[in-house]
C-alpha cells in the first residue's frame, strides 16, 4: 500500500502542478490565439492543408487527436488516481465541496445546451461540449492574478477539475463510442490484465507500462472506443508505492513528474493551434446566434457559474463543507466564471460529436466565444474581490 506523503510534500508537489499547468495556460492562450490569426490570413490555406497532410496512415489531425492526446489522457488519469489516493480528493470530507460543485457544473451546462439546441436531434449529440473545465487555462488565468486570487481558490479550482475530467472521460466512453470490435476490445483489456498482473507483483518498470500500454493504446484505436480512453486506462494501473516505499519515487510520480511538462507546454499548446482555428470569412455575425454555438456559449458562461456557485453556495449554507479559506463569495462567484473556460476538453468532445466541418467550425465558434468571455468574467470579478482574512459571512 502507497505511503501517505508529509502535507509538505503534497503541498510542494501541489505548486508545482500548478507553476506548471499555470504557465501551459498562458502558452495555450497563444497558440489559440496564433490559431485564429492564421486561419484568417494568407497562411490559412496552408494551415488547413497541414492538418489535412497524410503521415503514414493517418492525418496530422488524427495523429495530435487521437495519438498525442493519449498522453494527455494517461496524465490526466495520473492526477486523478494521484488525487484520489493520496492529494486533495483523498479524505471524503475533502471531496464534497469539488464534487458538488464539479456534479452541478456538469449537470446544468448540458441542460441549457439542450434547451437552446437540443431540439434539433441533429444537434443534441453536442450535449457534453460545455460540460468540461480547462484546468491549464483556468489556472494560467489565476496565474495572471497573482496573490489577488487565494491559494485555496488554486486548490478549489484543481479539485474540481479533476473530478470534472473524470466525468468527462466516463462521459466520452459512455456516449461517444462508435461500433465495437469485441475481438479488438478484448485484447485492449487482455493488455489491461497483464498490466494489473504487474502492478499486484510488484513489477516497477515503467518502460514494461509503456510498451504494453502502446498495444493497449492500439487494441483501442481499432475496438472503436476513442483511443485516448486507453491512456487513462493505463494510468490507474501504474503503481503508486515506490522502492521502500520513498517519497516522490513511486513509477506513478516519476510518470507524471516526466510527462507534465510535455504535455503542458507540447502536446496541448499544439492541440489549441490544429483545433482553434476558424475561417471567418465568409461567415456572418447572425452564425454565432445559431443554436449550435450559442448553446455551446451559454452552457459555459451561464451554465458553469449557475451550476458551480449555486452547488458552493448550497454546501456552504447547509454546513456541509466551509468556504475556501481566505475566500469570500466574490472570489467563489470567480472562480464559478472561470469554470466555464471548456477550451481543451470541450474541442476534444466536439470533434467526437460533430463529424462534418461546417458543424466543427461552429463548435470552435461557441467553445471560443464561451472560454473567452468566461475567462475575461473571471478575471474581471476576481480583480475587484478584496482579500479576506476568515471567511466571509454567508450572504442571506
Amino acid at each position: 500500500m502507497a505511503k501517505r506523503l508529509h502535507p509538505r510534500s503534497i503541498i510542494q508537489t501541489l505548486r508545482e502542478f500548478m507553476q506548471v499547468e499555470a504557465a501551459g495556460g498562458i502558452l495555450l492562450m497563444g497558440a489559440a490565439a496564433a490559431a485564429m490569426l492564421v486561419a484568417n490570413t494568407a497562411l490559412g490555406t496552408g494551415y488547413f492543408a497541414i492538418k489535412a497532410t497524410y503521415l503514414g496512415p493517418l492525418t496530422v489531425d488524427y495523429w495530435i487527436n487521437d495519438g498525442l492526446m493519449a498522453l494527455f489522457f494517461l496524465l490526466v488519469g495520473l492526477e486523478i488516481k494521484r488525487e484520489f489516493i493520496e492529494g486533495q480528493l483523498s479524505t471524503g470530507a475533502s471531496r464534497i465541496l469539488p464534487a458538488l460543485a464539479a456534479g452541478a457544473g456538469v449537470a446544468v451546462p448540458a441542460i441549457i445546451y439542450m434547451l437552446v439546441a437540443g431540439g434539433d436531434p441533429a444537434l443534441a449529440r453536442g450535449w457534453a461540449i460545455p460540460a468540461a473545465t480547462d484546468i491549464a487555462f483556468a489556472l494560467g488565468i489565476l496565474a495572471l492574478l497573482g496573490s489577488r486570487a487565494p491559494t485555496s481558490l488554486k486548490v478549489l479550482l484543481t479539485a474540481i477539475a479533476v473530478i470534472d475530467d473524470l466525468v468527462a472521460v466516463m462521459i466520452i466512453a459512455l456516449f461517444y463510442t462508435a461500433d465495437l470490435s469485441l475481438p479488438w476490445l478484448g485484447a485492449g483489456l487482455a493488455g489491461l490484465a497483464l498490466l494489473i498482473v504487474c502492478n499486484r507483483m510488484g513489477v516497477r518498470n515503467l518502460w514494461v507500462y509503456a510498451i504494453v500500454g502502446l498495444g493497449v493504446w492500439a487494441a483501442v484505436l481499432l475496438s472503436g472506443i476513442h483511443a485516448t480512453l486507453a491512456g487513462v486506462a493505463v494510468a490507474l494501473t501504474v503503481p503508486l508505492a515506490g522502492p521502500g516505499n520513498a517519497e516522490g519515487h513511486a513509477p506513478l510520480h516519476r510518470l507524471e513528474h516526466g510527462l507534465h511538462p510535455w504535455v503542458a507546454f507540447g502536446i496541448i499548446p499544439l492541440f489549441g493551434f490544429f483545433n482553434a482555428g476558424v475561417a471567418l470569412g465568409g461567415m456572418s455575425a447572425a452564425a454565432v446566434l445559431t443554436p449550435l454555438p450559442l448553446g455551446i456559449a451559454l452552457g459555459l458562461v451561464v451554465g458553469k457559474q449557475i451550476g458551480i456557485f449555486g452547488a458552493i453556495f448550497a454546501a456552504v449554507r447547509s454546513g456541509l463543507a466551509p468556504l475556501p479559506k481566505n475566500a469570500g463569495w466574490l472570489h467563489v462567484y470567480g472562480l464559478s466564471l472561470l469554470c466555464g473556460i471548456g477550451f481543451t476538453m470541450s474541442l476534444f468532445i466536439g470533434g467526437l460529436a460533430f463529424a462534418d466541418p461546417t458543424d466543427q467550425n461552429m463548435v470552435r465558434l461557441g467553445v471560443l466565444g464561451g472560454s473567452v468571455i468566461a475567462a475575461i468574467g473571471g478575471w474581471l470579478v476576481l480583480r475587484l474581490a478584496k482579500p479576506v482574512g476568515p471567511p466571509a459571512a454567508m450572504p442571506g
